[in-house]
């Protein structure tokens, strides 16, 4: 994930959240509709940065460094 990709997924939350708090939703039927109306409005703020830069926010990658393998000890004490 890009740190775009990140803004965005934070801004679709923040969004969805506010709706159900503002509609006071219950229930899955109006969460769903709040999940959908903050998606929509995350979806179309990344339509716009993208028609504007001309560059992709959806990648591939990793926004976090690779992290060191850890081993793991099993619960007889050989590790993996």
């Amino acid at each position: 994930m890009s740190e775009a990709e990140l803004i965005f997924t934070a801004l679709a939350e923040l969004s969805t959240r506010q709706i159900a708090e503002t509609e006071e939703a219950t229930g899955m039927d109006e969460n769903k509709t709040a999940a959908l109306a903050g998606g929509s409005i995350a979806k179309n703020a990344r339509k716009d940065l993208e028609a504007k830069t001309g560059k992709k926010v959806i990648t591939s990658d990793n926004y976090l460094p690779p992290s060191k393998n850890k081993r793991i000890k099993k619960d007889d004490g050989d590790t993996e």
